[in-house]
């Protein structure tokens, strides 16, 4: 059972078919593998295990899932795109698969020339997240052909969700809500960490979660200064703060949730006034999500108030980026960003620090739809809380 509808990935490769159109190419090869899911997910609800691989649009004919005969009965079952080709370059060196069909470059390019003719000009996507190996094999493989840098165009396709889209991720929300839920449930002194983490991707799991978008994060003490801190058998201690996230997916689109909470229950004054500058710093971000913002201007209101709290030298992160299939993806909405926000992007406010010698590191963060009126909360109840006051 696939992730993904016919229908949304036809819709996704005529998105790519138009950059084709655009950039005069042949074909285009977009590269994934499982550290670099998206953009292979984008076209086809799927990603491998162990293997690399590629979609291989050609301008006219059927779209090819290049990739290794051990992920092949798997692609077959899940992926949108059903045309499979075991290819030598995304294999598993070293590793044989006697009764399986391999092919190299001469038996993919007779195969092309049926259905294109001759082969002039490839859109590469996603060439630079390539193992060096792999991209030299391809190079080579395709000499005599023109390789054209086709990612950021199709990068800007991913840019804004399509309905499909924005339902997974709003599904995928609720179900951050019921992990927030499950993660403050399970802090108290004396547990650990990683038992936290465990509440929290049961109740994402349990709910119908078909991943996450990155492992949980529990730092609790000075452990929340790793920025993203992994649970670990640390036990949580009464008068410390922990930080907590966790990215549930749904038919591999992201929601997220993030927060600073007390260990014992309630927050030392000190630890509200933490909380204070963080809250209000969301609250100025949020109201700069408006269609047409760019992104230094959405940062910069409470980039300088978290300075004014002499918190500029701990900022690490910027406050605002889209969510998508990654949890954190482009555009980011950073200092230094010309991007402009557009209805139809779904956005994380996601402020944080790292490193203060009283604070330590802390993280709030939901989501929200842009809309030709505005930011619509992807998560009422974390936009209820991180923009409530502090009492």
């Amino acid at each position: 059972m696939g992730f993904m509808p016919a229908e949304v990935s036809a819709a996704h490769l005529d998105k790519v078919r138009a950059i084709m159109s655009k950039q005069n190419l042949d074909a285009v090869l977009v590269y994934y593998d499982e550290f670099n899911i998206g953009n292979g997910w984008y076209l086809t609800g799927w990603c491998p295990q162990f293997e690399s691989g590629a979609v291989l649009v050609p301008r006219e004919g059927e779209p090819l899932l290049l990739g290794g005969p051990e992920s092949e009965p798997f692609a077959k079952q899940d992926s949108a795109i059903k045309a499979t080709r075991n290819f030598k370059p995304f294999m598993v060196p070293d590793e044989e698969y006697p009764a399986s069909v391999i092919i190299g470059f001469p038996e993919l390019f007779a195969e092309l020339k049926k259905s294109i003719g001759s082969l002039k000009r490839i859109g590469m996507v996603g060439a630079d997240r390539m193992p060096l190996g792999c991209y030299n094999a391809i190079a080579a493989g395709f000499a005599g052909v023109e390789l054209a840098d086709a990612t950021e165009d199709f990068l800007h396709l991913r840019y804004v969700k399509d309905d499909w889209e924005r339902s997974n991720i709003a599904k995928a929300f609720a179900l951050a809500d019921a992990s927030y839920d499950a993660m403050k449930a399970a802090i108290k002194p004396g547990a650990q960490e990683i038992h936290v983490a465990a509440a929290g991707e049961f109740a994402a799991r349990s709910r119908g979660a078909s991943g996450f978008g990155f492992t949980a994060i529990v730092g609790s003490g000075a452990r929340a200064n790793a920025v993203v801190p992994t649970a670990s058998s640390k036990e949580l201690v009464a008068g410390e703060t922990v930080m907590i996230g966790l990215a549930p997916k749904v038919n591999g689109y992201a929601g997220v949730m993030g927060d600073y909470l007390p260990v014992s229950g309630e927050y030392t004054a000190d630890q509200k006034e933490c909380l204070k500058v963080l809250r209000e710093a969301f609250r100025m971000t949020k109201a700069m999500l408006k269609p047409g913002a760019v992104g230094r201007e959405i940062d910069a209101p409470a980039r300088r108030f978290c300075e004014k709290h002499g918190l500029d030298g701990y900022l690490i992160c910027p406050f605002a980026h889209t969510i998508g299939i990654h949890e954190a993806e482009c555009p980011f909405f950073g200092p230094n960003s010309n991007d402009v926000l557009k209805p139809g992007m779904t956005v994380c406010v996601d402020v944080s620090f790292f490193g203060h010698p009283k604070w330590h590191g802390s993280r709030i963060e939901t989501g929200y739809e842009i809309t030709e009126n505005g930011a619509r909360p992807l998560s009422a109840k974390m936009d209820a809380l991180h923009t409530s006051e502090v009492k």
